[in-house]
């Protein structure tokens, strides 16, 4: 389970991406590409780039570590995925995520 702040700080942050026109959650399917949740669009990773990203660390559990992609589709897509972090993540996501093309921090966006 999530500590109570850490979870508020994810949920503030996916609102903000959210308003910045980030709508859309993506999940990695079984073919090992990334789709939107209704399963309609698929892609590859050099058709995807991460604008962004947040790691949220756990103060009372270790365990407690997630991290929020912000990515943007070549055909114009907005959207995130979330993952665990560390011990726990999923290890397909993490590969997937490490062949996308990363824009590096943005530190001035999604405050």
């Amino acid at each position: 389970m999530e500590d109570k702040e850490e979870l508020t700080t994810l949920i503030k942050v996916l609102a903000g991406v959210r308003k910045e026109g980030y709508k859309l959650d993506f999940t990695l399917g079984a073919d090992g590409l990334l789709h939107t949740m209704d399963g309609k669009m698929k892609f590859t990773p050099d058709q995807l780039r991460i604008v962004n990203f947040y790691r949220f660390e756990g103060e009372s559990n270790p365990d407690d570590m997630a991290i929020l992609y912000v990515l943007e589709t070549k055909n114009g897509l907005k959207g995130t995925i979330s993952d665990a972090y560390g011990t726990y993540s999923d290890t397909a996501v993490e590969a997937f995520m490490k062949q996308v093309e990363d824009l590096g921090k943005d530190l001035d966006r999604h405050s």
